[in-house]
């Protein structure tokens, strides 16, 4: 696609208070060949998207950007005069980037079935979890996770909890080049409040708890919640949201969530378990729900591993497996 091709794609995500205007540049008529986020990786024909970072502004680095190849700048600061190439001023950098790396992957997540999990414990846990019933249910599942990134059976160390959004998109593609038809992304809450993870279309979001802990980037749990509540503005209405009630800031996501889903152990919720039988060799219980009560073994001990098999059963029950498959997937997984 053309650069201008490549934006005109973007407005058409964007809320209308934040599209640009993109003038009737002929310098923009040119193929586009990567977006990018860091000077450093410029290349003849790719899109720069100066970042505000905390200790400098990416628009700095633009001229260098566009003298290894950038062809365009997008920034949220005017036009730097010394840069020949068009520079796009933007509301929201960070917004634009999401939306304009989905579009040059080819909106990945519109071909898979994306569940993504935020809370501060669980994410990892969780997020196996899902990803065994997918596999039991015959669906190649990819996976980013906190320590790892599985596409198909390929299986690579992760270098943080969430990357940026071209990463994140360019993972993406790889997931459906490779014939995965779900995907896992655990989501920092530090990865909602940059928006690394716009742009994609979640089928399925879930918010596992709250605590004090890592609070070294939001400084105080109302922060956090707040940038965790972001993936839940995000969910398109017919794709469900699923908490914990037990949580006292799960019941909050209820005025938000176009589709709630709610899981308790001490609540009266849509998922809630049967009597509870714990041992060194795993956990027993049912898992009771409108679908039908699925009958639970697992290998995992301990009661914060009762919350994430209901977190990720709801989950699935919600996306339309069955429940044989959440039971088979739930004993495959550790």
């Amino acid at each position: 696609m053309t650069v201008r091709e490549l934006l005109q794609g973007m407005l058409r995500e964007l809320p209308t208070s934040q599209r640009p205007v993109i003038a009737a540049d002929p310098a923009l008529d040119v193929p586009c060949t990567d977006v990018i986020y860091d000077s450093r990786q410029a290349k003849r024909g790719s899109v720069f998207v100066a970042l505000r970072g905390q200790r400098a502004d990416g628009a700095a680095f633009a001229p260098h950007a566009v003298a290894g190849g950038a062809v365009a700048v997008l920034s949220e600061r005017a036009a730097m005069p010394d840069v020949p190439a068009p520079w796009i001023v933007v509301p929201n950098a960070r917004l634009a980037l999401g939306h304009l790396a989905a579009e040059f992957f080819g909106h990945p997540s519109r071909r898979m079935k994306v569940v993504g999990i935020t809370g501060t414990n669980g994410k990892r846990t969780t997020g196996s979890l899902m990803r065994s019933i997918f596999e039991a249910a015959g669906v190649q599942c990819g996976l980013m996770g906190t320590v790892t990134c599985r596409i198909g059976d390929t299986e690579m160390a992760a270098t943080r909890t969430t990357p940026e959004a071209p990463e994140v998109q360019g993972l993406m593609r790889q997931m459906v080049d490779a014939g995965c038809g779900a995907c896992i992304v655990e989501i920092a809450s530090r990865a909602l409040a940059m928006r690394r993870v716009d742009g994609i279309r979640f089928a399925a979001g879930i918010f596992t708890n709250l605590t004090c802990d890592h609070l070294d980037v939001h400084h105080d749990v109302e922060s956090s919640f707040a940038a965790q509540r972001r993936l839940f503005e995000m969910l398109p209405v017919d794709s469900p949201a699923v908490f914990n009630l037990d949580d006292p800031r799960g019941a909050s996501l209820i005025e938000i969530a176009g589709w709630p889903v709610t899981y308790a152990v001490n609540r009266d919720a849509d998922v809630t378990p049967g009597p509870l039988t714990f041992g060194l060799e795993g956990l027993t219980f049912d898992v009771r729900m409108p679908q039908g009560t699925a009958h639970v073994k697992s290998r995992l001990v301990g009661r914060p591993n009762v919350y994430n098999i209901l977190a990720a059963t709801a989950t699935a029950a919600w996306l339309g497996l069955r429940i044989r498959e959440i039971e088979d997937g739930l004993a495959m997984s550790c």
